[in-house]
């Protein structure tokens, strides 16, 4: 049975956390532990759902999970997998999942990812992305986005935030030729829904990769984090998309699919100026960001909707 917000069960199994209001990270958790079930094995490396989610005395987790060091989140979910396994009680149910954010996942932890895709451990990897190491004070990683003002890119009358443009982990990871690999948004809970249900099913290393803004970071109201997680979907700057490896797909190098390809965009500058962190850009900027998501675009769809 498909999964959507009238079937999605009513266990709670990331509750009574101490987010931020309207933390995108925490509705990522809480939903995609709804579709993997009670069985399901978390490991979540130092980052903002570890921070308010072991909280003494109550822990937020009703499933299994545990805290990782920082860069070692895939290392330690092969470690788990493989201990279940020996020990012969892994349920046939049971998913070993890590949540780790931008910083965890794209800088310190893509080393241990890489290699738990190379040997192709049975796990899943999510990572929940609000663009910067939000829970150490708002610094800008290798996922911050150009012209994003955070402590580490500030932005005023001599400076305009971040100056580097966001690494592409999707495709870094299907470079890997792993066996399945997702991008999301918690704006777009439906399509999110159904990669968490296809990637539960599949056997092997699998990732996604889920935008969940941070109303704190990204200077927003809390009432807005959904309509903005929607937003950077609509505006272009976000793709929706799965990859299937050689082992799905059939095909050498594997394949992409867009889920969702717009014929036209909503309006970038709509987007950027909603949000404080983008408020030092100038209107040549923002025609820059523009034509960097127009010949994105492009390529995306030259390569993988021929």
């Amino acid at each position: 049975m498909a999964l959507n917000a009238k079937t999605l069960p009513d266990d709670e199994f990331f509750f009574g956390h101490k987010a931020c209001a309207g933390c995108g990270g925490s509705l990522a958790v809480r939903a995609a532990l709804k579709v993997l079930g009670p069985n399901a094995v978390a490991a979540l490396p130092a980052g903002c759902m570890s921070a308010v989610g072991f909280n003494f005395p109550q822990l937020s987790f009703a499933n299994n999970a545990m805290i990782t060091p920082f860069a070692a989140t895939a290392s330690v979910l092969t470690g788990i997998e493989a201990g279940l396994r020996a020990q012969g009680i892994k349920p046939d149910d049971c998913t070993v999942v890590g949540f780790a954010g931008d910083g965890g996942t794209a800088d310190i932890g893509l080393q241990a990812l890489s290699g738990a895709i190379d040997r192709n451990d049975d796990v899943l990897y999510i990572c929940y992305d609000n663009e910067a190491y939000m829970n150490t004070g708002i610094q800008k990683s290798s996922l911050t986005p150009f012209g994003a003002k955070t402590t580490t890119t500030p932005a005023g009358r001599n400076a305009h935030g971040c100056l580097t443009q966001k690494k592409n982990v999707f495709e870094i990871v299907a470079a890997h030729s792993i066996p399945y690999a997702a991008t999301a948004s918690v704006g777009y809970l439906p399509d999110f829904l159904r990669k968490l249900e296809r990637a539960r099913d599949i056997r092997g290393t699998r990732f996604i990769h889920v935008i969940a803004p941070c109303p704190t970071g990204w200077g927003c109201p809390e009432a807005d984090m959904v309509d903005v997680a929607r937003d950077i979907v609509d505006c272009g700057l976000w793709y929706l998309a799965e990859y299937e490896g050689p082992q799905l797909s059939g095909m050498p190098g594997g394949q992409f699919k867009l889920s969702r390809n717009p014929r036209e965009f909503a309006g970038i500058e709509e987007y950027l100026r909603r949000q404080g962190r983008f408020r030092a850009l100038t209107d040549d900027e923002i025609a820059q960001v523009e034509a960097g998501r127009d010949a994105k675009w492009e390529q995306i769809r030259r390569d993988w909707t021929a």
